[in-house]
């Protein structure tokens, strides 16, 4: 068996939202580095954060105040950071955070970092909702523009969703294309909405691609715009779409699951979707 030990953090906002933008970064990073200590100690070698986990989901508001909370990638403090708790736990670390490419372009991205603090690149969020109510990202983010890449690590091949990007399954197949082991998808979804797709559609894609999936959701309501309930229940699957490990509903944690990952090739054998895909009948998808 090829088992690698994996962990997931979702967690409630750490303070108030009217402060100052770097305290509340600070506030959340610090909140955060407790629990990537706390994996490091339990001997996790995958860890993922909630989508831009240094901070609130600013998105239920349009306001240019968010504009500041941006950081370079890998430039940045935070990036900087997650690279030495990395190197010092020995961790591949996903770092979702809000991206500045320049003045006035701004993404939702995640960065990877390899075992050893090596900064390996990163995924933009290709598909941006502008929904009501208390959804507006395409007043904040440019959708992605480097495609579907999977990171070679030191433990497995990792591959990035975010949050909104899981209602689409071309994308979850092309991550299965690229070599994915497992594909994390950092989100901020609230009950009533999407609540009863949660458990349906990443497993599915974990099926039609045989691959493992960990799957993080925020927890908790933020103040002031109560857009509804962060509902947590972070989660990992495996190929079968059977579930490994889930997490509360209301609280700030770390979960951790052993991933096989030989049950890949154990899956895909039994399973010959790869094999038995028919591309060149595919061509309406793109032409519509």
């Amino acid at each position: 068996m090829r088992l690698v030990k994996a962990g997931l953090i979702q967690a409630t906002h750490a303070c108030d939202t009217d402060e100052k933008l770097e305290i509340i970064r600070e506030a959340n990073i610090a909140k955060h580095v407790d629990l990537i200590e706390q994996a490091g100690r339990e001997g996790v070698q995958l860890l993922c954060m909630q989508e831009i986990f240094t901070g609130p989901y600013f998105c239920a508001e349009q306001s240019t105040r968010w504009y500041d909370s941006t950081e370079r990638i890998p430039d940045g403090p935070t990036t900087k950071l997650m690279q030495s708790l990395a190197k010092k736990h020995q961790m591949v670390i996903v770092v979702p955070l809000y991206e500045e490419e320049g003045t006035g372009v701004y993404y939702n991205t995640a960065a990877v970092i390899d075992a050893d603090g090596t900064y390996l690149g990163k995924y933009r969020k290709n598909h941006i909702p502008h929904t009501a109510p208390g959804f507006w990202e395409k007043f904040y983010f440019k959708p992605g523009n480097l495609g579907y890449p999977v990171f070679k690590t030191k433990y497995a091949n990792v591959g990035v969703y975010i949050c909104y990007d899981r209602h689409f399954p071309e994308g979850a197949r092309e991550l299965g294309l690229n070599g994915a082991d497992i594909v994390f998808n950092p989100s901020a979804t609230v009950a009533g909405l999407s609540e009863y797709l949660w458990k349906l559609e990443q497993p599915a894609h974990a099926v039609a691609n045989a691959y493992f999936i960990g799957a993080i959701n925020r927890v908790g309501h933020e103040a002031p715009w109560n857009i509804g309930e962060f509902y947590g229940q972070s989660y990992f699957c495996d190929p079968r779409g059977q579930f490994v490990a889930q997490a509360s509903r209301d609280r700030t944690e770390l979960i951790t699951a052993e991933l096989d990952l030989d049950k890949i090739r154990e899956v895909r054998n039994v399973w010959q979707f790869y094999r038995d895909r028919r591309p060149e009948t595919y061509g309406g998808l793109t032409a519509l």
